[in-house]
């Protein structure tokens, strides 16, 4: 398991078109609604199969963050409005996948925040949220985001945060807050977002998985 995953994660972007990959949003527990944004992902993939020549499955798949299939993508989404639980062995598997190789992307939907942050220190008691710099690789792929991560929607009229958490200075798990990032990849009718602002969304998108798979900091 240890060796497919790494191999995932840093396969170099020009064969990255010669293989097929999935995806997959993350089922938790809790009461929070993971499901949420169904065509967001899709809607994302499709995107960058067509802009940045990835080859990834349009579909993603559905993973629980207890089981061993977690090691099977690559990339894994996460989101939702709610209450997020962990229990140990959760904490434990998904803590073990990351520092592996994988990657977790997650993004709060507005009203997961103090939840999401109390569990992942269930993940990674030793290991604090730390702010992205506007220099980070993430914002300088195919698209470039000078002022960092956009602003998507409008809740609290905060400021949008790229928060990471990082091992031996890799970047294993993005936490996009006061963003809405995910809204942005949704079917138009479901936010009547414009086109300008769907098009920042799916650009970020695009950057966070040509990121993932180049495996570059």
């Amino acid at each position: 398991m240890l060796v497919r995953i790494i191999f995932f994660v840093f396969i170099p972007f020009f064969v990255f078109s010669q293989n097929t990959y999935s995806l997959a949003v993350l089922k938790y527990n809790g009461g929070g609604d993971w499901y949420a944004n169904p065509t967001a992902l899709p809607n994302l993939i499709e995107f960058t199969n067509k802009n940045i020549g990835t080859n990834i499955k349009k579909n993603p798949e559905i993973v629980d963050v207890g089981s061993l299939d977690i090691y099977n993508f690559p990339f894994i989404h996460m989101t939702g409005h709610g209450n997020v639980i962990f229990n140990n062995e959760e904490a434990n598997n998904l803590r073990k996948y990351l520092l592996s190789g994988g990657f977790l992307h997650v993004d709060d939907n507005y009203g997961m925040d103090e939840f999401f942050r109390r569990e992942l220190k269930k993940v990674f008691p030793d290991k604090d949220l730390v702010k992205i710099n506007l220099n980070h690789n993430l914002f300088n792929q195919s698209y470039k985001f000078p002022n960092g991560l956009p602003k998507i929607h409008i809740h609290d009229a905060k400021p949008a945060e790229a928060l990471g958490v990082f091992d031996n200075g890799r970047l294993i798990c993005l936490y996009t807050y006061e963003s809405d990032l995910s809204d942005g990849w949704e079917d138009p009718e479901v936010h009547n977002d414009s086109y300008e602002t769907r098009l920042k969304a799916l650009k970020m998108g695009s950057n966070i998985i040509e990121y993932v798979f180049k495996g570059i900091d």
